[in-house]
């Protein structure tokens, strides 16, 4: 079997690491079935080939595509053309791809979709989603429930369908949740990864990273704790089962 590649954006190694433990627990993967690379730390190999790995999972991460580069740390910028860089192959190919969160806006971005702060920014915590009609046909999320809470807080988000997309999951407060590019190419503005423990680490994390209120994030932590998410595991579960 190839191994899947994981893509790491985070630069707090605590929150890196749980997000990779978390990646493992939900897909079903063992540390040996990928390879991990923290862009935060290392350079993407030369030469790449993605056909060289069952699929690419890129997690989340502090950045935002639609940030003016002129602003953007020196560290956002060399992550984000480094991803940008493996997408000519992933969509020349459509080679299987989970983008989570981060991920949505890099392929939405690489498509020419708008990714912007204008719209549909969504506070920290959980977020009632629901499946599309096309959702309720795609490999991966056909047969969950209809109606699910998932893991949530971004600053930017897609603010309409990127041409040649299928829209699989929306919520109200943000209607692209989850988007396919032809058949293998898949990205979600939720974290499929997560659970009540990694999004209470976040908080903790990046409180004062412009997301939200330093002082709400107790409230914030007990909301999450109060909440069910167990479906957006069941995709990323199945986004590797189906590409193994």
């Amino acid at each position: 079997m190839k191994p899947f590649l994981i893509l790491q954006l985070r630069p707090e190694t605590d929150a890196s690491d749980a997000e990779y433990a978390s990646i493992l627990n939900r897909s079903g993967l063992s540390p040996e079935q990928t390879h991990r690379i923290r862009l935060d730390c290392d350079d993407l190999p030369e030469g790449l080939d993605v056909t060289d790995y069952a699929g690419v999972i890129v997690g989340g991460g502090p950045g935002c595509v639609s940030d003016d580069p002129a602003t953007k740390s020196p560290l956002d910028a060399r992550i984000e053309a480094a991803i940008m860089g493996l997408m000519p192959q992933i969509i020349a190919q459509d080679h299987p791809f989970m983008g989570c969160c981060y991920g949505l806006g890099i392929l939405a971005a690489y498509l020419g979709g708008d990714v912007s702060k204008a719209r549909y920014g969504e506070p920290v915590g959980p977020s009632t989603c629901h499946l599309t009609p096309e959702g309720q046909r795609d490999p991966l999320t056909a047969g969950l429930e209809p109606t699910f809470d998932a893991f949530v807080g971004h600053k930017e988000a897609v603010q309409a369908l990127p041409k040649g997309c299928v829209h699989l999951v929306a919520s109200d407060p943000c209607p692209f949740q989850m988007i396919r590019w032809a058949q293998n190419v898949y990205a979600t503005q939720f974290h499929p990864e997560a659970d009540a423990r990694d999004f209470e680490q976040r908080i903790n994390i990046y409180k004062n990273h412009g997301y939200f209120p330093p002082e709400d994030a107790q409230k914030l932590i007990d909301h999450c704790h109060s909440a069910d998410v167990t479906q957006p595991g069941e995709i990323l579960r199945r986004f590797v089962r189906r590409y193994e």
